[in-house]
């Protein structure tokens, strides 16, 4: 099988976090004959969280879509799987990653995720987290973003700032591509 065949599936998983989860979904994918192309887990709360995107013929794709509601319900998952298509990328003038810290105040992720889509930006990738140092809750946050060709990353560093002030947020911006 090639790396990118021309069916692709997103599959999401939540349940309660317990050890073999990634095993056994990933086995049911490798016995289905797909290829996990891309994948990222989490925990949120108590909840084991499980994005995969797969690739493979139509009939590997579909043997995904009838096995997986059974062993979801074995291992007490909730999924939704979506059929996709290979990404096409964007034309970008550059990537950057954002991190930003600060006292975890409400609205913070909001004001800058609205900033973003002003500015035309698409956030490829957004890491939040919260955290207690020395009694007091702060937060951090690390996103990897595509700029457009026409956007004047100085003006839209100047604006930032702006926001970063308002927000009490610090921050780093690096260029990865």
């Amino acid at each position: 099988m090639t790396t990118f065949t021309s069916h692709q599936l997103v599959l999401t998983a939540i349940g309660e976090d317990k050890p073999g989860i990634v095993s056994e979904l990933t086995q049911l994918v490798s016995e289905s004959n797909c290829n996990i192309i891309d994948s990222r887990i989490a925990i949120l709360g108590n909840e084991f969280t499980f994005i995969m995107l797969l690739s493979g013929d139509m009939a590997a794709i579909s043997r995904v879509e009838h096995t997986l509601p059974v062993k979801s319900v074995e291992l007490g998952l909730m999924t939704m799987m979506k059929r996709t298509s290979s990404h096409t990328e964007n034309e970008y003038g550059a990537g950057y990653t954002l991190e930003y810290s600060g006292l975890d105040t409400q609205g913070t992720l909001s004001r800058v995720t609205r900033f973003f889509a002003e500015q035309n930006i698409s956030i490829c990738s957004l890491k939040s987290d919260t955290y207690d140092e020395q009694g007091e809750m702060h937060m951090s946050c690390l996103l990897e973003f595509n700029t457009p060709s026409e956007l004047d990353f100085d003006k839209f560093k100047e604006k930032f700032e702006e926001l970063s002030g308002i927000s009490n947020v610090h921050y780093v911006f690096r260029r990865i591509r």
